[in-house]
């Protein structure tokens, strides 16, 4: 079975913002870990695993598929943030960004009625549902927290296992 150049073309862009996504995630876990937040840091740590294993799971798809693989380069990630909420924001950012891409390969798929494709891709599409309300909700925990106030948020996440 194949799948379109189109489709292969922007599965392989995706690939590029998943591996990115794993360096970016990683680093702001280094950034929690330096501030002594280890309870968020864990959780970023285990999110960079996640966009890791999920460009991996894109990639076997195209293998399968017959598609050819090219993952594309990867622009270096952020590496230092102003505050706690910053990065927590721009984490909630991607995650709607990566919905809104994840929407568009679904588009692709629907529009050249590749149905194997559309199987594929709606976990991801369900995937993003989870990872923009997680995002969200420790937004709005940081927020509510305030800078000054972030082993709250430890706490939290204590409670959250």
């Amino acid at each position: 079975m194949l799948i379109s150049k189109e489709l292969t073309a922007a599965i392989n862009e995706e690939i590029g913002r998943e591996f990115f996504a794993s360096h970016q995630y990683t680093n702001i876990a280094c950034y929690f870990e330096s501030l002594a937040l280890r309870k968020l840091a864990a959780l970023f740590m285990k999110q960079g695993d996640e966009e890791r294993a999920h460009a991996l799971k894109f990639i076997k798809y195209l293998n399968e598929v017959d598609a050819k693989v090219e993952i594309p380069a990867v622009p270096a990630p952020q590496a230092t943030f102003k505050s706690v909420e910053e990065a927590m924001q721009k984490s909630l950012d991607w995650e709607r960004e990566v919905t809104r891409n994840c929407n568009a390969l679904m588009a692709i798929a629907v529009d050249q009625k590749d149905y194997a494709s559309q199987d594929f891709l709606r976990w991801f599409i369900t995937e993003q549902v989870e990872e923009e309300a997680t995002m969200g909700n420790l937004l709005q925990v940081v927020k509510a927290a305030g800078e000054r106030n972030l082993i709250m948020v430890e706490a939290y996440l204590v409670h959250q296992d």
